[in-house]
């Protein structure tokens, strides 16, 4: 009998202890359901914002022009250095001159004959009008002399005239520079005939300084800016365009750091590509800009006295367009279509689709799901972008992983 209630309450202990660890097994795997994403929000930063036009151009010489051969003749010398800089009236080049120097001898030689004949012709002139007051000649001998000295004194006029051209000839010898400038390699070699058959191009010489940069204006642009001048209370036509100022900058640079002002806007539309062209002229002292690059240029068209920024990182795209992530009722997350603007420097403006009370999720966005819950921490708009959306908020210090099972010792 001991031995069989032994057993038994043997058995009985160790049907407890299952029960027990049973009961112990099941409250231990009770679902713990993660707690809210830590965010950060912000509302966004009103500041005055000069409103611009991001466009793109090309820079243009100030001034270019082939330098040519005007008379006929071989190339003498080449007096200049292939891409120097040279200043006006500067010698390029010389092609022979020895025949037109004869010309110009001829030239003169011609007047000093017309010139002596013209003497003649006045002497005789002068006699015969003696002669017809004391009434001792006929008047055809006057006229006669009068004819003779008319020729005469037409003759000297055409040989002055012709030692013009031969001087000016010989002056064509010596290609001088037009202007400021640098000069181009030479395209041909001492000893070469030029202008045989016209013109023949001998270099290029371009001025870069200033410089100009040439961009063109979309329609609905031109449409922007006279809408803007009408709420001044002025027109297109009252505005000197010369006092609006530009900036532009390379492609490998950030920002605008070169400045100038608007030269020219053409006074049509180009129907073609539906575009305005406008010109800017900048100064280029140190030659930093070139003829012919592409830039970035950056026009101002208005000025807000309370622009609304986010952190250029809190907005994201779809389909729809731009869009951020907000604070919306009850801690929940919402996303806002928005027209995001120009950039400054890490924010951006936003032109429509956000209110100034706003709190905008700034950092941990990639936690931040449209309709889930959030814990937000409000903070003010920084201008400080992150390195990774997925490092912008401390893990929480809960040991437990969100959607896993929460594990105690019994």
């Amino acid at each position: 009998m001991r031995g069989g209630f032994s057993q038994g309450l043997q058995f009985c202990v160790v049907l407890a202890c299952a029960i027990s660890l049973q009961a112990c097994e099941r409250s231990n795997n009770t679902y713990v359901a993660p707690p809210p994403p830590k965010v950060r929000v912000a509302l966004p930063l009103q500041q005055p914002v000069t409103r611009y036009f991001e466009l793109t151009g090309n820079t243009a010489a100030f001034k270019s022009v082939n330098i040519e051969a005007r008379v006929q003749g071989f190339i003498e010398s080449i007096d200049y250095r292939d891409g120097v800089m040279v200043t006006q009236g500067t010698q390029l080049f010389t092609i022979q001159s020895n025949t037109y120097q004869a010309q110009v001898d001829q030239a003169q030689a011609t007047l000093a004959s017309a010139q002596a004949s013209q003497v003649g012709a006045d002497q005789e002139y002068q006699r015969q009008l003696n002669l017809t007051r004391q009434r001792v000649t006929t008047q055809t001998a006057l006229d006669s002399a009068k004819a003779t000295l008319d020729q005469a004194n037409a003759a000297i006029a055409n040989a002055k005239a012709s030692l013009d051209l031969a001087m000016i000839n010989l002056g064509y010898t010596k290609v001088l520079a037009p202007f400021d400038g640098r000069v181009t390699a030479r395209l041909v070699d001492v000893g070469a005939l030029v202008g045989v058959s016209g013109p023949t191009t001998l270099a290029t010489i371009v001025q870069t300084d200033p410089i100009y940069v040439n961009f063109s204006v979309s329609e609905p642009q031109v449409l922007m800016i006279r809408q803007d001048l009408a709420k001044q209370g002025h027109t297109f036509r009252q505005i000197d365009i010369q006092t609006i100022p530009f900036e532009i900058g390379l492609q490998n640079e950030t920002g605008y750091p070169f400045k100038g002002r608007l030269d020219y806007a053409s006074p049509q539309i180009d129907s073609a590509s539906g575009t305005l062209p406008v010109r800017g002229v900048l100064d280029n002292k140190d030659r930093a800009l070139l003829p012919g690059l592409f830039v970035r240029v950056r026009v101002p068209v208005g000025h807000e006295d309370k622009a609304l920024l986010v952190r250029n990182d809190a907005i994201g795209t779809n389909q729809q367009g731009s869009y951020v992530l907000v604070l919306g009722k009850d801690e929940t997350v919402e996303q806002k279509v928005v027209q995001a603007g120009q950039r400054e420097g890490p924010l951006r403006v936003i032109d429509s689709g956000l209110d100034a009370g706003d709190w905008v999720v700034t950092e941990g966005i990639q936690q931040a799901i449209p309709g889930s819950k959030v814990a937000p921490e409000k903070v003010a708009m920084d201008a400080t972008s992150t390195a990774s959306a997925s490092n912008d908020v401390a893990p929480t210090t809960d040991t437990a992983k969100p959607g896993t099972a929460k594990s105690d010792t019994p």
